[in-house]
């Protein structure tokens, strides 16, 4: 843009009569050429003035312009940076929703057996502070939840007219050009009824018929506009959508004594007391928590020296509908005193479920070779005997005891 300078914008007569062609004033003129150079340099002036003042209309346009800008992108700033204080969850209960940014929502469950008091969803507001009370987690009425006669609150609300509740809220909508359009926050769709509202949907039951995991792996709880994932008593929600065994065990949340053996299960956990075997003319002392030594034999009493030289116990825990063949564990020698060593399974009722393959000189594999459908208790003996000259020199067994899942995760 030009601006222009003072001599620029209004410069002498004389200059603008001899630009015209006009001859210096020494010399005479007629009045009549002098009034008509005198037009032109005034249309000259005219023409000059109204450039510089519609370049000062857009520079003024332009600061303008610019000023606005920077109050919408201050404005806009302050608005992200803005956010609700972290809400409390009620006592026996929790909070879903992690955004606490103004104009966002968190909503409130209750635990199995309590009944929320108050607002299901709470709203950041401009002023920073949430809508509504703080909701809390009452027990519910033992009475009135067991007695199949007590009275139970039926809506009134007709399909043409859904009740406005955290499941059903009006929607957003915008004229233009004679048509109406509508649209609804994330969770929720135009109702069919009346487009002017919006409904919850159902996350849960829209994906019902898929495939197992693909929303929940275990079982899928609908909440306004959105839905959360639930798992079985003993395990704990993964990823927001799987389920992670709790090992009672190491956490020492078990309620087993000094003398049981905490064995964890997929959703639970086993208190088990390891008693010694009893055979005939023989004898066992608990030499570790899960083995048992054999005492020492009488001289030539066989069916002492029939007996098992040692007892262990081993307990494993494994999933529902297992894929088959797995192994299971490996048993094996540390050293060999004769020259040959047999493994084997003992007959029992479970030893059909399994296999014994040898994986090396010392050492054989116990295969499953059966898929087990869950809850399940499997058990099967694994023996392996040293001979020196077909002659026996010791048999040990390892007792097996399988815990098979009611889940298949």
């Amino acid at each position: 843009m030009r601006v222009w300078t003072q001599s620029e914008r209004f410069p002498d007569v004389q200059s603008c009569l001899t630009e015209v062609g006009f001859p210096p004033v020494k010399e005479c003129v007629s009045s009549q050429e002098v009034q008509r150079s005198l037009r032109h340099v005034h249309k000259l002036l005219s023409t000059q003035e109204t450039a510089f003042l519609h370049s000062v209309r857009s520079l003024r346009k332009k600061l303008n312009l610019l000023y606005n800008n920077t109050l919408k992108n201050s404005s806009n700033c302050s608005s992200e940076t803005s956010i609700c204080p972290p809400p409390n969850p009620p006592a026996n209960g929790r909070m879903l929703g992690q955004v606490f940014k103004v104009g966002h929502e968190v909503h409130f469950l209750c635990n199995h057996g309590f009944q929320l008091s108050g607002p299901e969803t709470r709203e950041c507001l401009d002023s920073l502070s949430w809508s509504g009370e703080e909701p809390a987690c009452k027990i519910v009425d033992a009475e009135t939840h067991t007695n199949p006669t007590a009275s139970i609150p039926i809506s009134t609300s007709s399909p043409t007219s859904p009740a406005v509740s955290a499941h059903v809220h009006p929607s957003h909508c915008i004229e233009s050009q004679g048509s109406m359009q509508c649209t609804c926050d994330q969770g929720y769709s135009v109702s069919s009824q009346d487009r002017g509202l919006c409904t919850d949907i159902d996350e849960c039951e829209l994906f019902r018929m898929t495939k197992p995991g693909r929303l929940c792996l275990h079982m899928c709880m609908n909440t306004a506009g959105s839905y959360y994932c639930q798992c079985p008593t003993g395990y704990s929600v993964k990823d927001e959508r799987s389920c992670q065994d709790i090992n009672e065990c190491k956490r020492g949340t078990h309620n087993c004594t000094e003398d049981q053996e905490c064995v964890n299960t997929y959703g639970g956990h086993k208190c088990i007391l390891v008693e010694c075997p009893h055979f005939h003319d023989a004898s066992y002392i608990k030499t570790s928590p899960l083995q048992c030594e054999r005492n020492p034999c009488v001289k030539r009493n066989k069916a002492c020296l029939q007996a098992p030289v040692s007892f262990t116990f081993h307990f494993q825990s494994v999933l529902s509908n297992l894929s088959t063949p797995r192994v299971l564990l490996r048993v094996s020698a540390t050293r060999m005193l004769g020259d040959t060593l047999r493994f084997g399974l003992v007959e029992n009722p479970g030893a059909g479920l399994f296999n014994l393959q040898r994986s090396a000189r010392l050492s054989a594999e116990l295969i499953l070779v059966e898929s087990v459908q869950g809850p399940a208790t499997l058990e099967v003996d694994v023996e392996m005997t040293e001979l020196e000259k077909k002659t026996l020199l010791g048999r040990y067994v390892t007792r097996v005891t399988i815990f098979v899942s009611p889940y298949s995760f």
